[in-house]
């Protein structure tokens, strides 16, 4: 049975959040408190955690900072903040989900769902030509043994690589797949992304395609 901690203090809100979870066969932990919130996660194997930003003691960025000091267990953070500069700081804190309020439950339950289905494979690990290793549990990407520093974007984009070697992907494709059809901004944001890679990986591995997008190329071992 999965574990979820909502960390949440409007009762009514953290209530309603129960309700749904337990028709669903979770196993609930709550409280109000950020403290006991960060006391129930080391204590319990927790499987996913609903984090409200503004809270009565510690607020949720600060709890989503430590928790990602140790584990990259799923965080949907709930709030009812709208601007969209706090939407993404907590994508930089590689949250899982931001969902504002109000918020209908069964949304709220589908993406629970689809969250700790993706989850639960990230213990495999995979490589490509020997030099690329992907921990999926800890979301980091090493080259020749050496950690690569990535962000969020970098790391998704770097493994939609790594995971299509020798693949050329359109820059739609790219997109599609880590930016996501809401996704409104410029095209180019690709571009920078893989220029920030290149910058991090000893060997160019990574070759533009002209008027088309990139690949990885590898040599099969």
């Amino acid at each position: 049975m999965k574990k979820i901690l909502i960390i949440e203090d409007d009762s009514r809100i953290r209530e309603l959040i129960k309700i749904y979870l337990k028709k669903e066969n979770y196993e609930v932990y709550d409280t109000e408190s950020g403290a006991q919130g960060l006391e129930i996660f080391y204590e319990q194997d927790i499987d996913l955690i609903i984090l409200d930003i503004m809270l009565p003691d510690i607020d949720g960025w600060s709890i989503c900072k430590d928790i990602r000091k140790n584990s990259m267990t799923p965080i949907v953070m709930l709030t009812a903040r709208t601007r969209e500069e706090d939407e993404l700081f907590g994508f930089e804190l590689k949250v899982d989900d931001y969902i504002k309020k109000p918020f209908t439950p069964n949304i709220l339950m589908a993406r629970i769902k689809r969250i700790l289905e993706k989850s639960q494979d990230k213990s495999q690990s995979l490589s490509s030509e020997g030099k690329f290793y992907i921990n999926e549990k800890s979301m980091k990407i090493f080259f020749e043994s050496k950690e690569l520093e990535l962000s969020l974007k970098e790391y998704e984009t770097l493994r939609y690589l790594i995971n299509n070697k020798n693949m050329v992907l359109t820059r739609e494709n790219i997109l599609l797949k880590i930016w996501g059809y809401s996704y409104t901004g410029d095209e180019r944001v690709i571009d920078t992304t893989i220029k920030r890679i290149r910058k991090k990986i000893p060997k160019d591995y990574i070759k533009t395609v002209r008027g088309i997008g990139y690949i990885l190329e590898a040599e099969n071992e």
